[in-house]
C-alpha cells in the first residue's frame, strides 16, 4: 500500500512538473514570436539586394524590379572609403564603450557596501532611471546645456574660458567623448544590476571567513567579490564585442548635426540614411548585410574566446 501511496505521489510531482514546464514554455512564446519577426522574418528582404527595388513596390513583386546582380556588392568597394569612415566610427564608439565596461561592475561593489536601505533605494532608483528616459529627453536636456546658448557655454565665457564656437554639441574634436560620457551615464545603472546579483549570489560564508582571518573591506572586495562577479563579467564583455558594430541608433540619430556628421555617423544610421534620405533601398540592405556578416564573425570570435578564457561557450 505504501509502494503504491509512492508511485502515486511520484507520478503526481511528475505531473505538476511537466504542467509547471508547459507553463513557462507559454510564457516564452510570445519572445519567441517577437525574436522571430523581427529578427528572422526581415532576412527574406535580403533578396531584394539584388535588385534595384524603390520603397513603394509591390513585396517580391520581381517583375517590376531592375535585376541588379552583385552591383550593390560591387558598390562597397567603389565607396569603399564612405563604408570604412562609417566603420572607424562605429568601431570607435563602441570601443570607448567596451573601456567604460568596469564602470557598472565598480558601482556594484560600491552599491553592495551601502548598508542604509533607504538610501540604498535611492542610489538605485536615481541611476537605473536613466535607462527609461527617451534618448529625445536626453537630447533636450544636453542641448539645454551644450549648445551655443546652453548652460556651459555661458558659464565657460563667465569665468574666462573660450568655448567651442558651434558650443559642445557641435564641437567635432570632443563628439566621441561626450557621446562616450552621455552612453555610461544613461546605462551604467541598468547595466549594474546583473553585477549585484552576481554579489548576492556568492557564499557570505567566504567573508566571515575572512574576517575571521582578519582581512579587512579592501582585501574582501579584491579576494571574494571580486573573483566572484569575474565570470559574470568575462561573459558580458564578451557579448558587448560581439555586438560591437551594433552601438546603437537613437543616441547618434538625435545628436546627428552637420557639424559633427563625420565622427558620429555609425553604421546604423548609415544604412538609415541610405535607405529613406538617399532612397537607395537595396544599398542600405547591402550594408545591413555586411553587419550581420561582420556580427556572425565577431560573435564566434567572442565564443571561441569564451573557450578559451573560461572552458566553456557562450552560444
Amino acid at each position: 500500500m505504501s509502494v503504491k501511496k509512492s508511485e502515486t505521489a511520484l507520478e503526481e510531482r511528475i505531473g505538476r512538473k511537466k504542467l509547471r514546464g508547459i507553463k513557462y514554455l507559454l510564457l516564452a512564446v510570445p519572445f519567441l514570436i517577437y525574436v522571430f519577426a523581427f529578427s528572422y522574418v526581415p532576412l527574406v528582404g535580403w533578396i531584394y539586394s539584388v535588385f534595384d527595388y524603390k520603397i513603394g513596390q509591390k513585396f517580391l513583386d520581381f517583375g517590376s524590379m531592375v535585376f541588379v546582380g552583385l552591383g550593390n556588392f560591387q558598390k562597397l568597394f567603389t565607396e569603399r572609403s564612405e563604408v570604412l569612415r562609417v566603420l572607424r566610427n562605429t568601431l570607435a564608439l563602441s570601443a570607448l564603450g567596451l573601456l567604460a565596461t568596469p564602470v557598472p561592475v565598480v558601482f556594484a561593489i560600491m552599491f553592495n557596501e551601502i548598508k542604509n536601505s533607504k538610501f540604498k533605494k535611492i542610489v538605485q532608483t536615481a541611476t537605473t532611471l536613466p535607462n527609461f528616459i527617451s534618448w529625445i529627453i536626453v537630447y533636450g536636456v544636453a542641448f539645454a546645456f551644450f549648445s551655443v546658448n546652453g548652460f556651459v557655454s555661458v558659464l565657460m565665457q563667465k569665468i574666462g574660458i573660450q568655448p567651442p564656437v558651434m558650443g559642445i554639441l557641435g564641437d567635432v574634436d570632443h563628439t566621441w567623448v561626450l557621446q562616450w560620457i552621455l552612453g555610461i551615464w544613461k546605462s551604467f545603472g541598468w547595466s549594474a544590476i546583473i553585477y549585484i546579483a552576481a554579489i548576492t549570489g556568492i557564499d557570505s560564508e567566504l567573508y566571515d571567513a575572512a574576517k575571521v582571518d582578519g582581512a579587512n573591506k579592501i582585501q574582501s572586495i579584491l579576494h571574494i567579490t571580486i573573483p566572484g562577479i569575474m565570470p559574470t563579467y568575462v561573459v558580458m564583455f564578451l557579448l558587448a564585442v560581439s555586438n560591437i558594430l551594433s552601438n546603437g541608433f537613437d543616441q547618434y540619430f538625435m545628436f546627428y548635426n552637420p557639424m559633427v556628421a563625420d565622427k558620429i555617423e555609425v553604421l546604423d544610421y548609415y544604412v538609415y540614411k541610405v535607405g529613406f534620405y538617399i532612397n537607395d533601398y537595396s544599398y542600405s540592405i547591402t550594408l545591413g548585410m555586411l553587419k550581420s556578416i561582420l556580427g556572425i564573425v565577431l560573435l564566434f570570435t567572442a565564443n571561441a574566446l569564451s573557450k578559451k578564457i573560461r572552458g566553456e561557450s557562450i552560444v
